[in-house]
């Protein structure tokens, strides 16, 4: 083994720049493949359609994904109101259709403030979420619901940054274990209404930050460079 690739499996923490439509479990595994990598995992998912930071640890660093998995997280997205999915986002088709004609944009801001702080929220049954040992999501495309107990997070920042209804522009910072889709399908509610998730991107996890992460491509490429 090069140099290059024993120092990953001595272990690295490895930030990459997730693509739509990849699952992270796809981002380790081409990337453990490409390093020739023992352990490698990532400390927190990201869903199929969100894109941005994801952190990957190899190695001894395998030790530190709680650690970093319980860093603050901080996002961009958009919702768009007036319909509803079953998984929250755009992944699944729309379920059912409400009315907006009513929602200001000083009714917007508004709603805001009722999701600032420690808040409760029940996770989408589209997740990654165990039940009985099987994922959520597993269960919700067999065509099954299961009750999913509320759980406490704590949302930091909450901010719109673009209103041009139906669609609303956001950017928000939280704890652990928030569900963006559930903040925003309880943000529909809020508005008495529906929404649903239609994009989003994760910036930052503690202090690292997206715009020092690499493609999958990039790592790929750089890993050619430095073995041939």
């Amino acid at each position: 083994m090069s140099d290059f690739l024993q120092k990953y499996e001595d272990g690295q923490v490895i930030l990459i720049d997730k693509p739509q439509g990849w699952t992270s479990f796809d981002v380790v595994y081409k990337l453990r493949n490409a390093l020739k990598v023992k352990k490698l995992g990532h400390a927190g998912t990201l869903d199929p359609l969100a894109t941005g930071l994801l952190i990957l640890c190899s190695g001894k660093f395998t030790k530190k994904i709680d650690t970093y998995q319980a860093k603050e997280k901080a996002y961009t997205g958009e919702m768009i109101l007036g319909k509803s999915t079953p998984s929250y986002d755009s992944e699944t088709e729309f379920d059912s259709e409400f009315a907006t004609a009513h929602i200001t944009d000083k009714l917007i801001y508004e709603a805001v403030n009722q999701f600032i702080g420690e808040i409760s929220q029940v996770p989408p049954m589209y997740s990654a979420i165990k039940k009985e040992g099987k994922r959520m999501y597993d269960l919700a495309r067999q065509g099954k619901t299961v009750e999913i107990e509320p759980r406490k997070v704590t949302i930091s920042a909450f901010e719109i940054t673009s209103i041009r209804l139906p669609n609303i522009e956001f950017s928000i910072v939280c704890s652990k274990g928030t569900y963006i889709r559930s903040l925003v399908h309880d943000f529909g509610k809020a508005l008495q209404s529906g929404a649903y998730m239609s994009a989003l991107r994760r910036t930052r996890i503690g202090e690292f930050k997206v715009e020092n992460a690499q493609t999958v491509a990039e790592v790929i490429e750089m890993v050619k460079a430095n073995t041939i």
